[in-house]
């Protein structure tokens, strides 16, 4: 996976193992950072990492 990879909804829902819904909960909430080009919202690649990071470390406490 390229770092400056940008992501489609469908695509990050596929990688992340998720619904719809939980994913535009997760961009609502910042939680998972993505931009919006005009009317697409794209997700970075590495944002899942960093999400994924994230995520690992608080389940570790």
């Amino acid at each position: 996976m390229r770092d400056d990879e940008l992501l489609t909804v469908p695509e990050a829902m596929a990688r992340l193992k998720i619904g719809r819904s939980a994913l535009y909960d997760l961009l609502r909430t910042r939680r998972l950072a993505s931009l919006t080009i005009g009317r697409a919202r794209r997700i970075p690649a590495h944002a899942l990492d960093d999400y994924g990071q994230r995520h690992l470390e608080e389940a570790a406490r």
